[in-house]
């Protein structure tokens, strides 16, 4: 069974041939099974390659062939399968018009349909998790800005984080990056910390409630 060059996930590749006029197909075992049958289940035709085109994809890969054989250029496409189980798969097409080897007078549509399902599955969950642990990163950091104004002001943690929302909106800076002028200011010593935080925060003083927007 054919891969799709590269490192990424296993790709199933198939390839497919079309004599033309006659519009008599074959296909690779790998074809079938990336449509959702055993090689051989059925005899492939062209209603049955358009039948098995995502509805919404369909008019267009048909005329992109359409095309192809009336200017024999290449093609490509990017579009979705729905198998014979009713499983959508987004696959790759490629293929060109050629004469025919076999029959100097006839031509053949040929080509490969790469299954792309499973790496666009994966690298969905990659990005969601991802976004996932850089979501619990800016948590963390913005707990601990949170931690120092609570220190440093006496006020509450809620208040802290308000006064971390106000100033983000006032200054049109997301709340993680101000979390870390935060945390640097922080990390100086003495006046110089809370001088730095007053002149960067809209921030209440102790024991009063911190400024809202």
């Amino acid at each position: 069974m054919g891969e799709a060059l590269g490192t990424g996930p296993r790709q199933l590749t198939g390839s497919f041939r079309c004599t033309l006029p006659a519009e008599a197909w074959w296909w690779s075992d790998e074809t079938y099974l990336i449509h959702g049958f055993e090689p051989g289940d059925v005899v492939p035709t062209t209603a049955l390659v358009l039948a098995h085109k995502h509805p919404d994809d369909r008019e267009r890969v048909r005329r992109l062939i359409a095309g192809a054989r009336r200017t024999h250029a290449p093609f490509s496409s990017l579009h979705r399968i729905m198998d014979a189980r009713g499983r959508e798969r987004t696959v790759v097409l490629t293929g060109q018009v050629e004469r025919h080897p076999e029959d100097p007078g006839a031509e053949h549509l040929a080509g490969f349909v790469t299954d792309i399902t499973s790496g666009l599955g994966e690298r969905a969950a990659r990005a969601a998790s991802e976004q996932v642990a850089a979501a619990a990163r800016s948590r963390a950091v913005i707990d601990q800005a949170k931690g120092v104004l609570v220190v440093l002001y006496g006020v509450t943690g809620d208040e802290a984080f308000a006064a971390l929302r106000a100033t983000s909106n006032a200054r049109n800076v997301k709340v993680r990056d101000l979390a870390d002028m935060v945390l640097e200011a922080g990390g100086r010593h003495g006046p110089a910390a809370r001088s730095r935080l007053d002149a960067l925060l809209d921030i209440a003083s102790p024991g009063r409630s911190a400024a809202t927007a």
